[in-house]
């Protein structure tokens, strides 16, 4: 065979969000882009805000000496400190350039991070509804992936992350806002999660790290404020991108943040640096970090997506569509009115609607709306939705 066995089982086996999204392409070639509406993939048509291209218009116009030469594997010191500062003012924990590690977007991040923590056969646990990518991290570094249910409004089930947790377990990953329920995980939950899991790390004499995936961290709604993990356990790591809060999915930046009462906090450093060089990062685009120096604390327009949401949630509902709201991201997940949620997201695509089933995330007998698109797209696609909405009994 010409590629390993185990790349061509999950070439095979993997992302319904790709598969989806190519068949929009294809769809779209076919009765033209205008007449299908894709809600496939998460990746926004929002454009990167103006402070964005005026700061890149000036590092462009003005380059500075050596700004294309090597540097540090865990990126610029500047670019390190300007993250911690504003990671300092949003949470109120005393960061340094020392806790930072910039990466090549989230998923790079939890790669660099994975590989610096896990032995072979580390167990890492995370919940359904997940993104789909994360068997294949794990896997790649040696790891044991273990999956835990939500409860059924898609918050941490303790009780079965506490039966799941054995003395192997090395980290504990959660991703919130979550992908694909948009579902904030309180305070209190992560409260309870960190006393678990300290508890825990008495118990067995090891150390269990909580690794968050907050590439949606800003994408919050309602006045909320987004609940810090930091607080609640000490060993824990947080893992961002900018490719939704600035609209840059393309550029591949992001950073990992160590918690500065991490009990090996050098060594957890030492290893990322040496981790995202030998993976092949070597380090995050330099243009990209040196934009991200000067737009600590902008983003785009959350506004808009707080009335997409608010619409489609409003329709769907009327509709007869069951759905937890939600709190954060662009994503909804609604129950599918059967229980074979490929059959339903097909019926959609008789609509030119294109969802992915929950079963892509782990959790079948849902799907996913990602909104992270034109408002047309969403207005037009209403009539398909109630179509089948009523062809399946709903309303």
């Amino acid at each position: 065979m010409p590629i390993a066995t185990k790349i061509k089982y999950y070439m095979e086996s993997a992302s319904w969000i790709r598969g989806m999204f190519e068949e929009g392409i294809r769809l779209k070639q076919q009765y033209g882009e205008d007449n299908i509406f894709d809600f496939s993939l998460g990746n926004p048509v929002m454009e990167p805000p103006p402070q964005f291209y005026e700061t890149l218009r000036q590092l462009l116009a003005h380059p500075q000496p050596g700004m294309h030469r090597y540097m540090p594997n865990v990126g610029y010191a500047e670019t390190r400190a300007a993250v911690a500062a504003q990671l300092t003012k949003e949470t109120g924990i005393a960061f340094t350039a020392d806790h930072i590690v910039m990466c090549v977007g989230a998923a790079a991040g939890l790669n660099v991070a994975l590989k610096t923590l896990l032995d072979p056969g580390d167990e890492v646990i995370f919940f359904a509804p997940y993104f789909v990518e994360y068997h294949f991290y794990v896997d790649y570094h040696g790891g044991v992936a273990k999956v835990v249910p939500t409860d059924a409004h898609f918050d941490l089930d303790l009780e079965a992350l506490e039966a799941a947790l054995t003395p192997r377990s090395k980290v504990v990953l959660i991703n919130s806002p979550n992908n694909p329920t948009g579902v904030i995980y309180p305070a209190t939950t992560l409260k309870q999660l960190g006393e678990l899991l300290q508890r825990k790390q008495r118990e067995f004499n090891t150390t269990i790290y909580l690794l968050s995936d907050e590439p949606y961290k800003k994408l919050i709604y309602g006045g909320l404020t987004y609940p810090e993990v930091y607080p609640h356990h000490p060993n824990s790591i947080t893992v961002t991108s900018h490719a939704k809060d600035l609209a840059l999915p393309a550029e591949r930046i992001g950073y990992i943040a160590v918690n500065p009462a991490c009990a090996d906090l050098q060594d957890v450093i030492s290893g990322m640096s040496f981790t995202t060089r030998t993976l092949g990062f070597v380090n995050a685009p330099a243009l990209m970090q040196r934009v991200l120096t000067r737009l600590q604390g902008v983003t785009v327009d959350m506004a808009r997506y707080e009335r997409q949401r608010d619409f489609l949630c409003d329709r769907l509902t009327a509709m007869g569509y069951q759905l937890v709201k939600p709190q954060g991201a662009f994503y909804i997940f609604p129950k599918s009115p059967v229980a074979d949620d490929v059959a339903f997201v097909r019926a959609l695509q008789t609509k030119h609607i294109l969802t992915v089933p929950g079963r892509g995330f782990g959790t079948p007998g849902y799907f996913r709306i990602a909104y992270c698109v034109e408002d047309r797209t969403i207005e037009r696609a209403m009539d398909g939705f109630q179509a089948v909405a009523k062809e399946f009994g709903l309303g």
